[in-house]
């Protein structure tokens, strides 16, 4: 599978480690930085360039780290079409897989170890959406909004 990476200064070790690590285990991995160590870095750079990678690689699925996870997350979440999930635990990857069918984990570097960080990241890619119609109705209620801000009509 393609794996499109990105991260910041905070999980920049982690990011190095995953990168080795999913080539090994046969992934065709396109980093998107950083390249080098730099403490003033800034995570956008790197990050919305790995889910602009996802969104236009159809089948291709996208990492983003960052000291927390959470700005990562939230700039992946800007580029259209992505779901972006923040993780802290193999069943969070799970679940983000089979009900949001998201593209991208966000894994927080300071808060993740690398052998959990290798575990979440097996599941997110091993697991497939379930397509149950309550997933995807919800998820189509998410991309009507971003469309054109349709509300779900009330129950």
């Amino acid at each position: 599978m393609r794996v499109h990476i990105g991260g910041d200064h905070a999980a920049y070790e982690l990011q190095r480690a995953l990168v080795t690590w999913l080539g090994e285990q046969g992934h065709d991995v396109v980093d998107h930085g950083p390249g080098a160590y730099d403490a003033l870095d800034d995570y956008p750079v790197f990050v919305l360039r790995a889910a602009e990678g996802v969104a236009a690689d159809e089948g291709s699925r996208g990492i983003v780290l960052g000291g927390s996870g959470n700005g990562e997350q939230m700039a992946a979440n800007k580029v259209d079409g992505i779901r972006a999930a923040l993780c802290y635990s193999t069943e969070l990857a799970e679940l983000a897989r089979l009900h949001n069918d998201a593209q991208v984990i966000a894994i927080g570097g300071r808060f993740t170890d690398e052998e959990t960080a290798k575990q979440m990241v097996t599941v997110f890619l091993d697991t497939a959406f379930t397509g149950e119609e309550r997933h995807q109705r919800r998820l189509d209620m998410v991309t009507a909004y971003e469309a054109d801000k349709t509300l779900p009509e009330m129950p």
